[in-house]
């Protein structure tokens, strides 16, 4: 059972880096979040499963891994999809200025509590 949505926005303003825009959206997405769910429903941090949706233009440059490794606990099973925006740099360097999109949905396995 989903019981929270949160949604961020991150940016790689010149390197291009399609991972630091993706870590950078997380990261907004989780500080707008303070609320204690685990605890609310009897659970332990660790049993929070943790949907992560990244939108990028080119979603087979984000790495999964570092992007997981963001999260302090919980199960976060991270999914990367195409979205987000590039906007070409004036000064033609190649470069885009990268923006990332993120989803978080926050879940328990309700049924194992019973």
């Amino acid at each position: 059972m989903r019981l929270l949505m949160e949604f961020g926005m991150g940016t790689s303003l010149r390197r291009g880096d399609y991972t630091e825009a993706a870590a950078r959206a997380v990261r907004d997405a989780l500080w707008h979040n303070s609320i204690n769910l685990a605890e609310l429903f009897g659970f332990d941090k660790t049993d929070m499963i943790i949907d992560v949706q990244i939108g990028v233009q080119q979603p087979e440059a984000v790495d999964v891994a570092a992007i997981a490794a963001l999260f302090p606990y919980g199960q976060p099973q991270v999914r990367v999809v195409f979205g987000g925006l590039d906007i070409p740099r004036p000064d033609g360097d190649g470069n885009a200025t990268v923006i990332a999109n993120v989803a978080l949905s926050v879940s328990f396995d309700m049924e194992r509590a019973a």
